[in-house]
């Protein structure tokens, strides 16, 4: 019955907003049974949904029909609406999308129209762990170990044909889903190839392309293979627009095409954005900032279970000898190579040797959560955090005062939690896109916090101004920062954090979206 029903319904409308990312609106797990290769398995399945800019950017342009904000009229027999193309992260991904045929549930999805893509399992993971998270990011992050790493050999070109492999799977399921001149957004490293193929394809299509990641400036980019470094940097210049975080990542990435392609970089005098003139086509490069969602953060941080976690966490803060309070530095972070956590504890430990007035009268509150644990380096990472903060304690620890209270398990009501509680949050990243911590801590912070804040994190441009501007790399001046953040009076602190949350909160997830999609529609 279900196959009849399924070939007496009308065929979908193709779509005129298309997203395409890695990881999609929602995950699923499988409970009991086995997936079985090329056949469905036993078992049930649940589906989690989950959140962010592009989920609220897709429910925006769903409450505002099938056309966005300026698109103007749908091209006739073209149908509407917006499809996600994302792909199948696990078993339980891969077992919906065996049941489905990649069209995903509407009912796990929010509403949402979801294609799904099972790719090889093999080549997913040569793609997603051997080429994004272990080269671009380490490029564009700058992490590498350069006197052992990297090494490009015969391995290296494999996982290269996989990536390239992934990446025109999204680019023909696109083009499948997109009808005549179509919007498509592409997001982020894991499919920097997907415009350019796009483009050969669908030369019909607006196709855009974001960076959620640094760029790396040209004397860096030049470590990856130069075929790769040119193919990346062409795939990405199939977009009409491609857009950065910062304008300083986005000058990285007009560097590089400069340097590398001989593109031509010029400025449009009317807008101030970079265009790059490559190969006989010009691609416009945006800026658009990520904000934090106020509405959505004040609400959640205001549940009971995050009230429960304030109590239990003032509970391990505890008081000096005074009955007072002690002082709470705060970090949210995924043990990320990238944010600087172990640095980040030897600065509090420099406090601490520096500053012994603060012995007892303050807590680091350490919530660093697990992170890519299927790679080495990242485990390796994991456990040098548990390292330093338990060294720590054995050197200033007290019967009745703990310094470093380190949570390792992911802890959303928890986050929000010590959002709420901190008198200074640390966030000191090595190098980072954005950083959304930083602008969301002064948005739900019940008190006032202090924010000390890396200057090679992307929100340094909007959030600089108010905070303690520290290089990441430098311990000592981080204790320093600190110690003043700590220091600051109450009235100041608090001018601050009303000035940090209307920066942080300027362009929220919604805005963020629809600016994007309406940019590449106008162009």
């Amino acid at each position: 019955m279900v196959a009849e029903r399924a070939s007496q319904q009308a065929p979908q409308a193709l779509a005129d907003v298309l997203v395409a990312s890695n990881r999609g609106p929602v995950s699923y797990s499988l409970a009991g049974g086995t997936t079985q290769a090329g056949g469905s398995g036993g078992g049930s399945l649940s589906a989690k949904r989950g959140g962010g800019g592009l989920v609220s950017g897709l429910s925006a342009i769903a409450t505002q029909g099938a056309s966005p904000p300026g698109a103007g009229e749908a091209a006739e027999g073209s149908g509407g609406g917006a499809v996600w193309v994302c792909a199948a992260l696990g078993d339980g991904d891969r077992e919906a999308v065996r049941r489905s045929g990649g069209k995903l549930d509407p009912a796990d999805t929010g509403g949402h129209s979801v294609r799904m893509l099972d790719i090889p399992a093999g080549t997913f993971a040569d793609a997603y762990n051997g080429v994004a998270n272990s080269v671009l990011w380490f490029v564009h992050h700058m992490l590498y170990q350069t006197p052992l790493e990297p090494s490009f050999g015969a391995e290296f070109e494999r996982q290269w044909a996989s990536y390239e492999e992934y990446n025109a799977a999204f680019a023909d399921a696109l083009a499948e889903e997109a009808a005549d001149g179509a919007t498509v957004l592409v997001q982020d490293y894991h499919l920097t190839l997907v415009p350019g193929l796009l483009r050969e394809r669908r030369p019909d299509l607006r196709i855009g392309h974001f960076s959620h990641t640094p760029w790396a400036p040209p004397d860096y980019y030049r470590m990856l293979p130069d075929a790769v470094a040119g193919q990346v940097l062409r795939g990405v210049l199939g977009a009409d627009r491609a857009a950065f975080l910062t304008r300083r990542w986005a000058r990285g990435f007009a560097d590089c095409c400069a340097q590398l392609l001989g593109a031509s970089v010029t400025e449009d005098e009317s807008t101030g954005e970079l265009q790059v003139a490559c190969d006989g086509r010009t691609t416009r490069l945006g800026v658009h900032g990520l904000g934090a969602d106020p509405e959505f953060l004040r609400e959640r941080a205001g549940r009971e279970d995050v009230d429960e976690r304030i109590a239990m966490l003032r509970e391990e803060i505890g008081v000096d000898e005074g009955g007072r309070p002690r002082r709470a530095v705060v970090r949210v972070d995924r043990t990320e190579l990238s944010k600087n956590i172990v640095r980040g504890l030897h600065a509090y430990e420099r406090l601490l040797a520096d500053r012994p007035e603060w012995h007892g009268r303050v807590v680091h509150l350490a919530l660093a959560y697990p992170s890519r644990q299927d790679l080495a380096v990242y485990r390796d990472y994991m456990s040098e955090v548990s390292r330093v903060a338990d060294a720590i304690n054995s050197a200033y620890g007290t019967e009745s005062w703990t310094p470093v209270v380190l949570f390792l398990k992911d802890d959303f009501a928890r986050s929000l939690a010590a959002y709420r509680l901190a008198d200074v949050a640390l966030v000191n990243p090595i190098r980072d896109g954005m950083n959304l911590v930083a602008k969301e801590v002064p948005v739900v912070s019940d008190d006032g916090c202090a924010l000390v804040l890396s200057r090679e994190a992307g929100a340094y441009e909007e959030l600089g101004e108010d905070a303690f501007t520290v290089n990441p790399y430098d311990i000592a001046d981080t204790a320093r920062a600190l110690h003043e953040a700590l220091t600051m009076d109450h009235g100041r602190r608090a001018e601050r954090t009303k000035r940090l949350a209307a920066a942080a909160t300027a362009t929220p997830p919604t805005r963020w979206f629809l600016d994007q999609l309406a940019a590449l529609r106008e162009g």
